[in-house]
């Protein structure tokens, strides 16, 4: 008899083999084409606290997750139970005020922040504004490229996002000193163009240690993440000296295919099993009708008209708010497909109350579903989309939008700071219509489109068309605003008193559309 094995050929008549020494042996009779290895256990902690315990006062820290989605909750609390201070923490965000890196922030134990949205912690824009805490705001996709490019051993790379913006000229308040003042700011960036275009160069970021989240774990420290939870998470885990993950199940070597392994072991150096609470940020049910909730008048008008833009096939990404609620009244018998920066390409409705999913949400930090083909991946993959001009349309709101399509909407100095999200790097994105949907006016009646932005840019000269409850316009670089629709109960003379700054009008003008 012959057994053929690899490339060896094994002769019964010559040798004799007992099966119970062929402990570890793969032939063409194995199912699968991993060889099972002896168990490893020196990566494995027994404790959340003797995995941070090490972390010194004054570290870099890689922080995983996207608002409280896929963050190392348990190791954040071990780190806060060592008392450990003046950390520097580089996250997309701070969790909120009571959970999550809000924890370490309430406790004073973080020094700065390098983070892209400050959002709805209320403890983090306080502390940042009283000049308790350094805050680097940076476009988040700048911000996966910078700590993906420092894993990778690149120093620095020139990026389009933030062109024209603070985060080019410097100036960007850093740390407020007395009385408001700013005591630390942003320096300006190198600029150089490439092919025409103009790039910024933004340098590489590393850390000392990451805390990441993962769904699981072999013994030596493959990792594997689950659904939206994924976003910064594999980024984090190749840019730091030291990385930790909590993970839910820890699983002998072999046990995970190698083709399904998203971050491979060398990157990671301690791992330790972990309960969850998984706290979801915003809930949301879709309605058993099936229709949208309760929404007000010209927010849905201005929805309805922005989804007269979508196509057959498109790709496209939704900002928070509007943009988001125009999801809500795309026909059936079309397919786009929603892009959502925190990682996922074909985003379905909002779930149903038993479908309710925390590692599964939005960029809006929203508990969302998926469509069939959908897709899932890592943060620093989704600006590649988005940078690389993947995306046919990119829908945002708006503090102000100038009459040559400069955009402000992310922070207003010294009294508000919401961060610039990905709203930089979306709007930076060559070949993608930049649509903006606002209310024409703010709540004490002043006009939000302007013959000048008057805040801090997001982008320079980036916006295509301009869709508010009143009007909707094109946008020209150089030429300015044309109106092409008005909505039926305003005249042209209400228009030009609620704008601020002139524009033509189209010899066709028509009533405002609506889906």
């Amino acid at each position: 008899m012959l057994i053929k094995c690899s490339n060896f050929l094994l002769n019964s008549k010559n040798f004799r083999i007992s099966l119970n020494h062929l402990k570890i042996f793969t032939c063409s009779l194995s199912t699968s084409s991993v060889v099972q290895s002896k168990a490893y256990k020196g990566k494995i902690y027994s404790s959340t606290q003797d995995a941070v315990d090490d972390i010194p006062n004054g570290s870099k820290l890689l922080v995983g997750g996207f608002g409280l989605c896929g963050i190392p909750e348990n190791l954040i609390q071990a780190l806060l139970d060592t008392g450990k201070k003046d950390l520097t923490i580089v996250s997309n965000n701070a969790g909120v005020d009571n959970f999550g890196l809000g924890l370490l922030l309430k406790d004073r134990r973080i020094k700065r922040m390098i983070a892209s949205y400050v959002g709805e912690n209320a403890e983090f824009e306080r502390q940042y504004l009283s000049g308790e805490l350094e805050l680097e705001l940076t476009p988040q996709g700048t911000l996966a490229e910078r700590i993906r490019a420092g894993g990778a051993g690149i120093p620095a790379f020139f990026t389009p996002t933030g062109y024209g913006t603070l985060v080019h000229e410097g100036g960007s308040p850093i740390k407020y000193g007395e009385n408001g003042k700013i005591a630390i700011h942003s320096q300006p960036r190198e600029l150089r163009e490439f092919n025409g275009i103009p790039y910024i160069m933004e340098e590489a970021i590393t850390g000392d240690y990451a805390l990441v989240r993962a769904y699981k774990a072999d013994e030596m420290g493959n990792l594997i993440f689950r659904k939206s939870a994924r976003n910064f998470n594999p980024t984090m885990c190749k840019a730091a000296k030291v990385t930790i993950a909590e993970v839910e199940e820890i699983v002998p070597v072999g046990s995970l295919q190698p083709d399904e392994i998203h971050i491979p072991s060398i990157f990671v150096h301690r791992i330790v099993r972990t309960k969850l609470e998984k706290r979801i940020e915003r809930l949301q049910i879709s309605r058993p009708d099936g229709k949208p909730s309760k929404t007000a008048k010209s927010r849905e008008r201005i929805a309805r008209r922005v989804v007269c833009e979508f196509k057959d096939g498109m790709n496209v990404n939704l900002g928070i708010g509007i943009p988001v609620l125009s999801s809500n009244y795309i026909p059936n018998d079309i397919t786009v497909h929603l892009q959502s920066e925190n990682g996922v390409l074909g985003l379905g409705p909002f779930p149903e109350e038993h479908m309710v999913d925390a590692d599964m949400i939005n960029a809006g930090k929203e508990t969302v579903t998926l469509i069939t083909g959908a897709s899932i991946f890592s943060s620093d993959e989704s600006f590649a989309m988005i940078r690389g001009g993947h995306m046919d349309i990119t829908v945002l709101g708006a503090m102000e939008v100038s009459q040559y399509g400069d955009l402000a909407n992310w922070m207003i100095p010294g009294k508000l700071v919401k961060g610039m999200g990905g709203a930089m790097d979306l709007v930076a994105a060559p070949g993608t219509k930049t649509i903006i949907t606002m209310e024409h006016n703010s709540k004490d009646g002043a006009p939000k489109i302007l013959s000048e932005c008057s805040l801090p840019l997001t982008g320079k000269n980036c916006v295509d068309m301009i869709v508010t409850e009143k009007a909707v316009f094109n946008v020209d670089k150089e030429k300015g605003l044309t109106l092409i629709e008005i909505a039926e109960d305003i005249t042209l003379e209400q228009l030009i008193a609620a704008t601020g700054c002139e524009f033509k009008v189209a010899d066709d003008l028509k009533p405002m559309q609506q889906v």
